[in-house]
């Protein structure tokens, strides 16, 4: 059984893989940034809290730090933790809305990685999964008969497709971990006002195989529910 890390696991995706991934029987580290929906999360789930606020350096290595004293090793990282940024007119977006976006989405998760990494490494069979999305993908975004095309969100789907990229160079970086990123789907969370089709269930399949499979299943995958889709 694994030691399993999770950001933003306090509601939606994060939260329902907790879930999954517990009654699996795998140890499972909710990270969150809110100390109450945090406790709440992982005493529902049957998990450990630990604090994270993924814009935070000094909270990062403080969660790295926590989960090094108690559990000692991680063997998988999901860094799911993301935002969608504001819901104003796109005719209004500024420099400092992008910012924060990325910092959430991008700089999240190399902060997080780069502080669990000596965990990771710890590990027989060490995993990274970014949970990414379609939403960032030049190939659906522009195909009429796809949903991603759409929407128009320029910060968060700009942000996919950095964490896309992140994800193929973490891949080269650290061969003796596999890195892949999911793509949930379309599914009902509050980053959408829960307008997906699809439930939390559905969209934590891919998370749940990525976070699951047998060693040398391969790195510098784009995984969905469906199985691997291209890159591009």
């Amino acid at each position: 059984m694994a030691i399993i890390f999770i950001t933003g696991a306090n509601k939606g995706l994060g939260r329902e893989a907790a879930r999954r991934l517990t009654g699996l029987g795998h140890t499972v580290l909710v990270g969150a940034r809110d100390p109450e929906r945090g406790r709440e999360a992982a005493a529902a789930v049957g998990a450990r809290y630990v604090p994270v606020d993924v814009t935070d350096d000094a909270s990062v290595a403080a969660a790295a730090a926590d989960v090094a004293a108690r559990e000692g090793t991680v063997d998988v990282l999901i860094n799911n933790a993301g935002i969608h940024g504001p819901a104003t007119g796109h005719d209004r977006l500024t420099g400092a809305d992008a910012l924060a976006v990325l910092d959430v989405n991008v700089a999240g998760v190399i902060r997080t990685t780069t502080a669990f990494l000596p965990l990771l490494r710890r590990s027989a069979d060490p995993v990274i999964i970014n949970v990414s999305s379609g939403m960032g993908s030049l190939d659906r975004t522009h195909d009429p008969a796809r949903p991603e095309s759409k929407v128009v969100a320029p910060l968060y789907t700009a942000s996919k497709a950095a964490l896309t990229m992140l994800t193929t160079q973490y891949a080269k970086a650290f061969p003796g971990i596999r890195v892949n990123a999911a793509d949930p789907g379309y599914t009902a969370t509050d980053l959408n006002g829960h307008s997906g089709p699809q439930t939390v269930t559905e969209g934590t399949d891919a998370i749940v195989a990525l976070a699951t499979e047998p060693p040398g299943s391969g790195s510098g995958r784009f995984v969905d529910r469906t199985g691997e889709i291209a890159w591009s």
